[in-house]
């Protein structure tokens, strides 16, 4: 498909190779690629999480962070802008708050900047990529229309949901850090699909969020606490992390 027409003898191209899209050049009868642009890439964790079918999973080192979800905002993709609090600086911590919906507009975002394919975890792949740091026996789970989870909430110690810096609790042996910390990461996960049947993204009322227990939430919920939550003790805060089917 041509994409651009830069002189008579020079034409653009998009191609999908694997998950990378790829820019490739004609000029003068002579193909020129450009590849994936690393400028806004994150880093990754050192080591890939191996999945049960063999297949490796590249998973962001840390959670995204204000300043990464700030680039986006002031590029016009993301709608939400962040800051920081007190004298902690944007680049040490992670950008919370966030609904599915801002989510999905960062991920759109940084694949198109990136030209590759960032996505979020699926439940599973988020359990296997925590189970280093999380206790052997998590909480239950269970659904409760009459939220009652909210007297939990009031009733527990709140200093692990202290929103803390990056790098502030552990690190996996693939070098994935913070996944047992105070923030709940999204997951791609509909909550009614695994108990209904499935359901596309655009049509999900809620997903799975990954952190010190499994929970559920609205895809327009930006504060568990003022939201609802379906599944156990509600998140202390919402955040994302981004994974990848291939390596950068």
């Amino acid at each position: 498909m041509t994409h651009a027409n830069t002189s008579p003898k020079s034409r653009s191209f998009l191609v999908l190779t694997g998950t990378v899209l790829t820019v490739a050049f004609l000029i003068g009868g002579a193909f020129y690629t450009r590849g994936p642009d690393l400028t806004f890439a994150p880093q990754m964790a050192e080591a890939p999480v191996i999945l049960a079918d063999g297949s490796a999973l590249h998973v962001q080192k840390y959670e995204v962070t204000i300043a990464e979800w700030n680039k986006c905002h002031m590029a016009g993709g993301c709608s939400l802008a962040l800051r920081a609090t007190g004298s902690q600086t944007e680049a040490e911590m992670p950008a919370t708050g966030l609904s599915f919906m801002d989510v999905a507009e960062y991920v759109t975002w940084i694949n198109a900047k990136t030209r590759m394919q960032f996505r979020l975890p699926t439940l599973a792949e988020w359990e296997l990529m925590a189970a280093e740091v999380l206790p052997p026996a998590p909480d239950p789970i269970f659904t409760d229309p009459e939220l009652t989870w909210a007297s939990t909430y009031l009733m527990e110690p709140q200093t692990k949901r202290t929103l803390r810096p990056k790098g502030a609790f552990e690190t996996t042996s693939q070098g994935i850090v913070d996944l047992n910390g105070s923030v709940w990461e999204w997951t791609q996960d509909c909550y009614v699909g695994a108990a209904e049947g499935q359901l596309t993204p655009d049509r999900c009322p809620a997903f799975f969020v990954g952190g010190e227990h499994v929970a559920a939430m609205s895809y327009l919920v930006r504060d568990p606490a003022r939201g609802g939550c379906a599944v156990g003790t509600p998140p202390a805060h919402l955040g994302m992390r981004l994974v990848s089917d291939q390596a950068s």
